[in-house]
């Protein structure tokens, strides 16, 4: 444990936002599993609101910097391409 009274006060501050990171990424992760589920229950209505959703949660996700540039656009495309496929 540190010794310094700001580092002690970092380890707690990362502690909090490593626990925001790690809730955010499991919103994002339900958001895109519920992309999938609405594409192979084969509902449109359903999965083009959900698209909308999962890509509000990678823009958001992009912007925090809590997951990479390339993981968003290969989510992204993947999604669209998936919902594409029931149109």
């Amino acid at each position: 444990m540190a010794n310094i009274k700001q580092q002690i006060k970092r380890v707690k501050t990362n502690e909090k936002a490593r626990l925001a990171n790690v809730s955010f990424k499991s919103s994002l992760k339900t958001a895109l599993k519920d992309v999938r589920v609405a594409v192979q229950e084969k509902n449109l209505e359903k999965a083009t609101a959900a698209l909308d959703l999962a890509y509000k949660k990678l823009d958001k996700a992009l912007a925090k910097k809590i997951v990479h540039k390339n993981y968003v656009a290969r989510n992204k495309s993947a999604l669209a391409s998936l919902v594409n496929t029931i149109r």
